[in-house]
């Protein structure tokens, strides 16, 4: 794990651990029975009949570590808005407030002024923030596999699936991708998503090959969704063309004088027109036939690492295989849920 999330996973367990002594959680079920489903954000950004089309998870955004303040004029309910009206198929919301100047109300208030899906996107770490993310009205959240365990990751995943709220699974090294893969779909299909964080966290740095070096190794890119580093509509093009139809964008929205406008732009290209699509070659590729692959590792395959290294690890492409899908045990299965009182849980999935 990078430094800087090592000291937010501390940090966050301290701001938990506070929120639970603040909000029992008797309190979030309670809040949790008065609110309705949860909006399909799964089927908002997934399409499988058109790949000719980016759905964008418009982000609302004040600030960050690496930028420092994003946008004076923070408005997220105003900013929402226009992303509702300029295309956007879902929303994210940041709700850490140190680092990104975020706060939870804002996912309600959001809600409540455009019918689009929300993720709750934050360091989340322990049960009790799925809990509350869900009570705050989230119909999604993030879970960030750098943070978390194999088993974390899997236990965090039952409980939003039963509470009916969509995950999205960030990743950014080869390790963690081949890592969480498996797991993806699970225990449900229709819930989970895949997303790869163009930016590295030890150096703050983008870069939007990354997200499409990963993709090569996927057999489906359905679900996959591309974080970091997206600012225009040739960026858009270029994910589409390895395969990428999901786009999660917001520094680069919210920098502009109307985000909503700037969506437009990305969604369309300036002058509203698609342009031709192409693919061009990625730089230092070496997945250029996966038949014919030296044994290096996988973590310098999909670097482009092109320098002769021994190795014991040829490259596979990636694959769900439903017999690695049930790592949980049952004893933590039953233990999640009995933690789910009666009326909360969501055992039909039908509709979504």
């Amino acid at each position: 794990m990078a430094d800087v999330l090592r000291e937010i996973v501390r940090r966050k367990r301290t701001e938990v651990a506070a929120a639970q002594r603040l909000t029992p959680m008797a309190v979030l079920h309670e809040r949790i029975a008065e609110l309705g489903r949860p909006r399909n954000f799964f089927q908002a950004v997934v399409d499988h009949g058109n790949k000719k089309t980016t759905r964008v998870i418009a982000e609302v955004k004040r600030k960050s570590p690496s930028a420092g303040i994003i946008r004076h004029d923070f408005d997220p309910v105003a900013i929402a808005r226009g992303y509702h009206a300029n295309g956007a198929a879902a929303i994210s919301c940041l709700t850490d407030e140190e680092g990104f100047g975020g706060r939870l109300e804002y996912i309600h208030a959001i809600r409540d002024a455009v019918p689009l899906p929300v993720l709750r996107k934050d360091f989340i770490i322990d049960p009790y923030q799925v809990w509350e993310s869900r009570a705050a009205g989230a119909d999604a959240i993030l879970l960030i596999a750098e943070c978390l365990t194999e088993a974390e990751i899997v236990d965090l995943q039952i409980l939003a699936v039963e509470l009916g709220m969509t995950v999205l699974v960030e990743v950014h090294d080869i390790e963690n991708l081949y890592r969480v893969h498996p797991h993806i779909g699970f225990p449900h299909a229709g819930y989970s998503l895949l997303g790869i964080n163009n930016r590295n966290l030890r150096t703050m740095k983008s870069d939007l090959t990354h997200c499409m070096r990963m993709a090569e190794t996927l057999d489906d890119t359905t679900i996959v969704v591309a974080e970091s580093g997206i600012a225009t509509n040739a960026d858009l093009q270029r994910l589409q063309a390895h395969g990428i139809n999901i786009a999660l964008v917001g520094e680069s929205l919210c920098r502009q004088p109307d985000p909503g406008e700037a969506l437009h732009a990305l969604l369309h290209g300036e002058n509203g027109e698609r342009p031709a699509r192409s693919r061009p070659p990625l730089p230092n590729h070496p997945l250029r036939d996966l038949h014919r692959v030296e044994r290096r590792t996988l973590a310098q395959l999909v670097a482009g690492d092109e320098e002769t290294h021994a190795a014991t690890l040829g490259l596979a492409r990636i694959h769900p295989d439903s017999s690695h899908q049930r790592l949980v045990t049952t004893t933590r299965q039953s233990r999640l849920g009995k933690l789910i009182p009666r009326g909360i849980v969501h055992h039909s999935h039908a509709g979504r």
